[in-house]
C-alpha cells in the first residue's frame, strides 16, 4: 500500500502518469500544480518558482491526507530553449527557480512528515542532467543540480527517509509544445510512453523500508542523451 503520496506537477504529462499509477497501485495521489488538474483528484495550485506558494501547497495537502505524507514525487518542471545570450534572464531564471528551487522547497517543506512516516522522495532529474547540450544551458544546470541535490539528500536521510533519482529520457508529453520547431523532437524520434516511466516510480514507492532504488535511468533504446 503506497498511501498518500504528493505529486507536483500533477497536472499533466509524466506528473499526471504518475498520479494515475500511484491510484492504480492503492496509493492517494495528492497534486501540486500551477494549472488546475482536469480529472478529480486532490489538489493545490501553487507556483513551484515561489518557495511559499510551495510550502503552503504541501502543508495544506498533508493536512487534508490527515497529516501524513508516504511519498513525494517532483515531477514538475519548465524548461528555456536557445543560447545563453538570446533567452531572456527572466526565463532562464524560472528554470532554475522551477526545477531545482521547487524541487528543494516542496521535499523541504515534506519532510517532517516524511520523517514520520518513514517515507519517500523521488526527485525527477534528466538524462540532460548528465550529458551537457548546447542552447540548454537553463535546463542542463537545473538538473544537474537536482542530481547534485538527490545524491546529497540521499546521504543526508540515509535511514530515515529513502531517496530516488529518477533520470528519464524524452517521452510523449506536451512539454515539447510551447518550443520553437528547431528544438522539438524530430518526427522520427522515438519518446517514452510517460505512463511506463510513471510505473518505473511506483516500483521505487513500493520499496519496503530498508530497502531503496537510489537511482533509475528510464529512457527510450535510441535515447540520444544517453550514455
Amino acid at each position: 500500500m503506497l498511501g498518500n503520496i504528493l505529486i507536483t506537477g500533477g497536472a499533466s504529462g509524466l506528473g499526471l502518469a504518475c498520479a494515475e499509477a500511484v491510484a492504480k497501485a492503492g496509493g492517494r495521489p495528492l497534486v501540486v500544480d500551477v494549472d488546475t488538474p482536469a480529472y478529480d483528484v486532490e489538489y493545490a495550485t501553487a507556483d513551484l518558482s515561489d518557495r511559499h506558494q510551495a510550502e503552503r501547497a504541501v502543508t495544506e495537502l498533508a493536512e487534508r491526507a490527515g497529516g501524513r505524507l508516504d511519498g513525494v514525487v517532483t515531477a514538475a518542471g519548465t524548461d528555456a530553449c536557445g543560447r545563453l545570450d538570446d533567452v531572456p534572464a527572466d526565463r532562464w531564471e524560472r528554470v532554475i527557480q522551477v526545477n531545482l528551487l521547487g524541487t528543494a522547497s516542496v521535499v523541504r517543506a515534506a519532510l517532517p512528515y516524511l520523517k514520520a512516516s518513514r517515507g519517500k522522495v523521488v526527485t525527477c532529474a534528466s538524462t540532460l542532467g548528465l550529458r551537457a547540450l548546447s542552447d540548454a544551458t537553463a535546463y542542463c544546470a537545473s538538473k544537474f543540480a537536482v542530481v547534485g541535490f538527490t545524491r546529497a539528500l540521499a546521504a543526508e536521510l540515509a535511514g530515515q527517509v529513502g531517496v530516488t533519482l529518477l533520470i528519464p529520457g524524452g517521452m510523449q508529453t506536451h512539454f515539447f509544445d510551447d518550443r520553437d520547431e528547431q528544438y522539438k523532437p524530430g518526427p522520427d524520434a522515438r519518446l517514452n510512453k510517460p505512463e511506463d516511466v510513471a510505473a518505473a516510480v511506483v516500483f521505487a514507492l513500493g520499496q519496503p523500508e530498508g530497502c531503496e532504488v537510489r537511482e533509475l535511468v528510464v529512457c527510450p533504446s535510441t535515447e540520444t542523451s544517453w550514455p
